[in-house]
């Protein structure tokens, strides 16, 4: 279990990540971001319980991400399998997602809606993934974002299986920081 809290003067933020069946127990005032956190942990297998209330809208939808990412990146196992790719089809929306939870921040984009494009970034940003996301095809902006949700939620389960061991030819990294 992994416990992100995050608090500033525009959100408060709390994140809790399970190993379990995908479970989702999301509010955060905006129904849609809910919706698109529900799918999220259905889609991870990830049981998520989050809170969150925040000034603005954009504030909140950002915050968010940013504490998702932060609980995501503490929550995967240094001997997670790191990959996951998906292609998800939604009516008329086709999203492709490609992961790596290797440590290193990337996101390529976009959704056609900024606010949950910022959301992708800034998650990827925080859970320190390279994310790539592919709209394929697609007119209907819920669908597309829905989509996207989805494939990355199995992408990402995907990447956190156990593979037994470090998952990289570097093997593990050491890093020691003093001041």
């Amino acid at each position: 279990m992994t416990t992100v809290i995050r608090e500033s003067r525009e959100t408060r933020i709390r994140c809790t990540l399970t190993a379990g069946t995908g479970v989702a127990t999301v509010q955060t005032g905006e129904p849609f971001l809910d919706h698109m956190l529900v799918a999220f942990a259905r889609y991870s297998g990830v049981d998520v319980a989050l809170k969150a209330t925040g000034d603005l809208r954009h504030h909140l939808i950002e915050d968010v991400a940013i504490t998702l990412g932060n609980a995501i990146a503490a929550f995967a196992p240094a001997t997670c399998a790191r990959y996951g790719d998906r292609t998800v089809p939604m009516d008329d929306a086709l999203v492709h997602v490609a992961l790596d939870l290797g440590g290193r921040p990337y996101y390529e984009g976009p959704l056609p809606s900024p606010l949950y494009d910022h959301f992708l970034r800034s998650f990827a940003d925080n859970a320190k993934a390279t994310l790539h996301v592919r709209v394929i095809r697609g007119k209907d902006r819920h669908h597309i974002v829905e989509a996207a949700f989805k494939a990355l939620g199995l992408a990402l389960r995907d990447a956190l299986v156990e593979s037994g061991g470090v998952f990289s030819t570097k093997g593990s990294v050491r890093l020691e920081i003093t001041e």
